[in-house]
């Protein structure tokens, strides 16, 4: 069995950022990462962020993938270790994984999980027709491998990613015949939808999918109008012509891997459905096992990162290493994170949070 201080399942922006404080502290850190590159969702965002200069306002998603992938160049004490999948995390910090046909143990002081999140989906008649797509699948297919998804496409879900993506479909030269919406509002910053709306394109609220039409493939979707109880009101079903459909209702944190070692979890509708039971260092109820990004509530990315460098932190202060700089970072990324937490999309979380941590007596 491999030993080491650290382990960080995950190389998305809250895990790249964790091993950077964590490995200027001098802890041994071993970065595991599915995919065949690192930087997780970053690789596919085109769009610049908003923020602070220390949340890489005016940056694109790619370009901020790549500046924490070089913050990590030159570190001693850090290993990566890509196309591996991790199969088991056990409570003695045993981390499993699959990699190049081998199977290998691991076993550390302190693991990290930063698994991120994964997309939620909608039930409708016929949604497996080929033609439907989650926001990540377009976005990969597009600003990775240049690929569109379709020639016509409606998009399902206001918020900033499906915003983005129809923003996004639009400058590929994909005519967006719709923005669909369940909600009676929109969910994103308005500066997205107001781009849609000067370029014509309908933005429908209190409407969903009722079904999609197709053989072998998709034709047309077929909508239909909600009550303010969110169910189908019969009549006004509409039926558009589209070759493409994208789903962009969501995500939900991954938290398979913390399941595994029983932490305690809550469901919790504000941080996207069940998420890991903390304490103020992003530790689990599982000593020595911790959890920053997505997987423990859905944030922007900005948030996930400033997350990770307090995870980082606060790992390397619990384990005896503490940062040189430890008292500044810790302050910096906490203003950082507070400010974010702070603006109007930033209430949900605030209420997730109050709502994780009420009568947690390690929390």
């Amino acid at each position: 069995m491999i030993q080491k201080e650290l382990i960080i399942i995950g190389g998305g922006p809250s895990g790249l950022c964790a091993a950077k404080t964590a490995a200027q502290a001098g802890l041994d850190v071993l970065i595991i990462e599915r995919s065949p590159s690192l930087g997780g969702q970053l690789v596919k965002q085109t769009h610049k962020f908003f923020g602070s200069k220390s949340q890489y306002a005016k940056t694109r998603g790619f370009n901020i993938a790549k500046i924490l992938i070089d913050d990590l160049e030159g570190l001693d004490h850090i290993e990566i270790m890509k196309d591996a999948t991790v199969v088991g995390l056990y409570p003695d910090h045993v981390v499993t994984v699959y990699h190049q046909e081998r199977y290998m143990k691991y076993q550390s002081k302190a693991v990290i999980v930063a698994t991120g999140a994964s997309e939620k989906f909608l039930a409708f008649e016929n949604n497996d027709l080929p033609g439907i797509y989650g926001a990540g699948a377009v976005q990969t297919l597009m600003n990775m491998y240049g690929v569109l998804p379709g020639h016509e496409i409606i998009m399902v879900g206001s918020g900033n990613i499906g915003l983005i993506v129809s923003y996004q479909l639009l400058q590929a030269g994909v005519k967006v015949k719709a923005v669909v919406e369940a909600a009676p509002t929109i969910g994103g910053y308005k500066v997205h939808a107001s781009k849609l709306s000067r370029l014509g394109i309908p933005i429908m609220t209190s409407t969903t999918v009722k079904k999609a039409i197709g053989t072998t493939e998709l034709e047309a979707v077929e909508l239909v109008k909600l009550d303010e109880k969110w169910q189908m009101i019969e009549g006004t079903e509409t039926v558009i012509s589209a070759d493409a459909l994208c789903i962009s209702v969501g995500l939900s944190p991954m938290h398979q891997l913390l399941s595994m070692v029983n932490t305690k979890t809550k469901f919790i509708p504000e941080l996207g459905g069940f998420v890991p039971v903390i304490d103020h260092h992003h530790q689990t109820s599982v000593p020595g096992i911790y959890v920053c990004g997505d997987a423990v509530g859905i944030e922007e990315a900005s948030s996930a990162m400033m997350e990770g460098y307090l995870t980082g932190l606060y790992i390397a202060k619990d384990l005896g290493k503490s940062h040189p700089d430890e008292t500044s970072l810790i302050e910096h990324y906490e203003m950082q994170l507070g400010m974010l937490r702070d603006g109007p999309f930033g209430i949900k979380t605030k209420i997730g949070l109050e709502k994780l941590r009420k009568d947690e007596s390690n929390a």
